[in-house]
């Protein structure tokens, strides 16, 4: 695409570079900023725990399954022998009378009373073994929460979407930055366009008054009056191109890229000729377009859930509850009976809890959300209305724009004009170079102004189209 000035067409840039050069369109340097973005990412990984978040709220709804193994050393303990003192001298005694010829043991005494009375001492000097250990299986199914678990859910669910949104915003704002970024640098490239044709034109003059000079046809002041102009223009042109430089750079920083001089940009400004639509201004449908209105339902949705949440205080939560336990007690870490189906601790519990008294807390923690729920809507009033009177100031300042460029238009074809006539008459004799320079400096101004007049249009146009949710 050759460089030039068209005032009937949007501007546009485009370097003759090499070919091993690295040229970015317009989208092609939106992408990558997108891709390269640090907001971008960061709400990108938002989301990603936004939505983990939804599937940690379904996970409250199944059973809690929880194993527990504890294992304890007591000190200062002898080892603990087992054995059946009490059945052994029931079994002497069994058969002995006494004195007054009664027997001193019987078959019951010997066979069921002695082992039971072994067995019990048995039990109660187990809790003198050194190490102590058990092994549980828990399994907790909450059958009633007050809705909590449900409405976690939906809490999630909003945050997932108020992500998804800030990922879509994030995405605008990158894009939107780029852009006008982007416009800046074809603002300047077509306006180093200008520069170096006039200069052109206004050597050309210099060359002819040059010739006039040594004919006697025109005064070392007039040479003097050119090349200042000249200069002046270089100057100008010096300036561009550093700014060029500079708009370049933070483009790329913008993009995530580094410096490089070798990277070209390519594409045009939009064109208030190509008669593009009008932003639809409808209040309804901007406000289901503005992604920040979407996120402030969002946070709307989450503060009503978590009302209910807090509410939740004054309920009742229900849980059955299901467990195994084996314990195991030795005087020998290495030492394991093997677990008996009918030695293990087995349960089931309904489990129901209210808390009855806080300190007022549930109270105060219910009024806390009304308030963070009625800040968020009052914020959303607070945009809705900031939003109605940016539609107003944009729309009106696109329309000062487009009558501007009316303007700005017929000036370069009136200064085109004058210049035209004043360098023919000049050249006839009939015309001062004085007023050549002033000429030409008039239609270089004029230009210049529509290049901005240019910008300000697609400045205004890209506003209506952010502040429409359009964009």
């Amino acid at each position: 695409m050759s460089r030039k000035f068209l005032v009937l067409s949007a501007l546009a840039l485009g370097l003759m570079v090499p070919a091993s050069a690295k040229t970015y369109t317009r989208e092609e340097a939106v992408q990558t900023a997108i891709e390269n973005s640090p907001d971008v990412k960061s709400a990108e990984e938002e989301l990603i725990r936004a939505s983990s978040q939804v599937e940690a709220g379904y996970g409250n709804a199944y059973p809690s399954i929880d194993l527990n193994a504890t294992v304890t050393r007591i000190f200062g303990l002898d080892d603990v022998k087992g054995g059946t003192p009490i059945t052994n001298t029931a079994s002497d005694m069994y058969g002995a009378k006494d004195d007054d010829g009664n027997p001193k043991a019987n078959l019951f005494d010997k066979s069921v009373l002695a082992p039971a009375i072994d067995k019990m001492i048995g039990m109660a000097s187990a809790q003198g073994y050194r190490w102590q250990s058990s092994v549980g299986l828990t399994v907790t199914q909450v059958l009633y929460a007050a809705g909590k678990v449900g409405t976690a859910i939906d809490i999630a669910k909003a945050y997932k979407l108020k992500q998804e949104l800030a990922l879509e915003f994030a995405k605008i704002s990158v894009r939107y930055y780029i852009e006008k970024s982007f416009d800046n640098c074809v603002i300047i490239d077509s306006t180093i366009a200008i520069l170096e044709a006039t200069i052109k034109l206004t050597e050309q003059n210099l060359e002819f008054l040059k010739q006039s000079y040594e004919s006697g046809l025109a005064s070392e002041l007039d040479l003097l009056r050119i090349q200042l102009s000249l200069d002046a223009y270089k100057s100008d042109l010096k300036t561009a191109k550093n700014n060029y430089l500079i708009a370049k750079n933070a483009l790329l920083i913008g993009m995530g890229l580094e410096w490089d001089p070798d990277i070209q940009l390519t594409g045009e400004l939009r064109s208030p000729d190509s008669n593009l639509p009008y932003p639809d201004t409808v209040m309804a449908n901007v406000l289901q377009r503005r992604k920040e209105i979407a996120m402030l339902n969002a946070a709307e949705t989450i503060l009503e859930k978590n009302i209910d949440i807090e509410k939740g205080g004054y309920k009742p939560t229900i849980a059955l509850v299901g467990g195994l336990k084996y314990a195991n007690n030795q005087n020998k870490i290495t030492e394991w009976d093997a677990p008996k189906w009918d030695k293990l601790n087995k349960y089931v519990a309904l489990n129901v809890s209210m808390n009855l008294f806080n300190g007022m807390q549930t109270k105060e923690a219910v009024v806390q959300a009304k308030s963070n729920l009625r800040s968020t809507q009052i914020q959303k009033e607070t945009l809705e209305k900031s939003i109605r009177l940016e539609i107003e100031t944009d729309a009106k300042a696109l329309e000062t724009a487009e009558e501007q460029l009316v303007i700005l238009k017929n000036n370069i074809d009136l200064a085109t004009r004058i210049y035209d006539m004043t360098e023919a008459a000049y050249k006839n004799g009939s015309e001062t170079q004085l007023n050549l320079i002033a000429a030409g400096l008039s239609l270089h101004q004029a230009k210049l102004n529509y290049i901005k007049g240019i910008q300000n249009w697609n400045s205004a146009y890209n506003a209506m189209l952010t502040v429409t949710g359009e964009y």
